[in-house]
């Protein structure tokens, strides 16, 4: 009989996490695998989509009050409650969490239910987490609680072992990885149309950005550079995608810089690989970064990237050969990078297409897949010896 996956995170929400959980979940189902997907708590009200959407069961754990964002101690608990019931009903053989709140929440009850492997995966640094719940999310990773813990880069496999202070035979690298949708998907009609719904002309150079609007994602520093950008490329415009808690002061800093007929606010998408079709350049300006399934999806679909010269990234992108990497939190750093790059088509040019090879050579869905398989199945093996 096939073996039963559980993947669950926290949110359920359009974001990175989230795109790695279901591309995964997809990939397992193919296989012939069992899945189930289940999340804490539903944001953005898009469950009963995604059970239209996906072939496998989508669940919400309840774990949060209608209009609240986590649901207090009493949504926690029900969480926990229905988490308990699904791992006692369904009798999992393998449970993967995504988030640092469903490892440290759903790692400790699937070893109590006695899935026999639990993994956690880590994608970089745990935002606005305190020292403590960092060194428990570390004891927890190095207990018999956890199987394994997964590291998305390099640069998130040293920080686990740093910071948190995970014992090394407990930490695997396995790089993202995407599924780029074949380029027939997309036309030159197609393109052209939704840049007119963006109210683009056709001298306009559109400049995209995907991300949740955080500090993290650095898009504070991106709207600081415009100004300098526009100087010399004035045609150029500027698309932010995603939402987040920093989106009204973000729109507040484009009115008071005077950019805000040059930036195109755009929110929540399920379009994202439509509009980098229609981008000309894809920047990503963040301040912390694992390995970004938006910098690999750009680069996928052939954009030429710019992105801030972190560990997690350079790891991967090679400057001047696959990308543009000025460094993190420098204003003028990344306003010379988007400047030259509007100004050098051949050098854009260069950049995609070597982008583009490295992705479809190294960092595929597949490639990543069949790497969480083998490790799975040796755990799988192992609990049974």
């Amino acid at each position: 009989m096939a073996l039963k996956f559980l993947f669950l995170g926290t949110q359920i929400t359009i974001g990175g996490a989230q795109r790695v959980l279901l591309t995964q979940a997809e990939w397992f189902h193919a296989q012939g695998y069992r899945v189930t997907v289940a999340f804490f708590y539903d944001k953005d009200h898009l469950r009963e989509n995604w059970n239209t959407q996906y072939p496998f069961p989508v669940m919400d754990l309840r774990s949060s009050e209608p209009g609240s964002a986590r649901g207090g101690v009493y949504g926690l608990l029900r969480g926990l409650l229905n988490l308990w019931r699904l791992l006692r009903r369904e009798h999992f053989d393998i449970i993967e969490t995504f988030t640092p709140d469903s490892n440290l929440l759903g790692l400790p009850l699937a070893f109590a239910a006695r899935v026999p492997v639990r993994v956690g995966s880590h994608h970089g640094l745990i935002e606005n987490i305190s020292p403590v719940a960092e060194r428990l999310h570390g004891m927890l990773i190095n207990s018999r609680m956890t199987s394994a813990l997964v590291a998305v880069s390099t640069r998130v496999q040293r920080l686990t072992l740093a910071v948190e202070r995970t014992r090394p035979e407990k930490v695997i690298l396995i790089p993202n990885g995407v599924q780029i949708p074949p380029h027939a998907d997309f036309t030159p009609q197609s393109r052209a149309k939704l840049r007119d719904a963006l109210e683009l002309d056709s001298t306009a150079e559109l400049v995209i950005t995907v991300g949740r609007q955080t500090h993290q994602k650095g898009q504070t520093i991106l709207l600081e550079a415009i100004p300098a950008v526009l100087e010399s490329h004035p045609w150029a415009v500027f698309a932010l995608v995603g939402d987040g808690p920093l989106h009204p002061a973000l729109k507040k800093q484009a009115q008071e810089l005077g950019i805000e007929k040059s930036v195109r606010f755009l929110g929540t998408r399920d379009d994202v690989y439509a509009l980098l079709h229609a981008a000309d350049i894809f920047v990503l300006p963040s301040l912390s970064e694992g390995l970004p399934m938006a910098l690999l999806e750009a680069m996928g679909m052939g954009l030429p990237v710019i992105a801030s010269a972190l560990e997690g990234i350079a790891s991967v992108v090679e400057n001047g050969r696959h990308g543009l990497l000025p460094a993190p939190g420098e204003v003028q750093s990344l306003a010379l990078a988007l400047t030259r790059l509007l100004g050098d088509s051949a050098l854009r040019a260069s950049l995609a297409e070597e982008g583009r090879r490295l992705v479809l050579t190294h960092y595929t869905l597949e490639r990543m897949c069949s790497a969480y398989e083998a490790l799975f199945l040796q755990l799988y093996r192992d609990s049974r010896s």
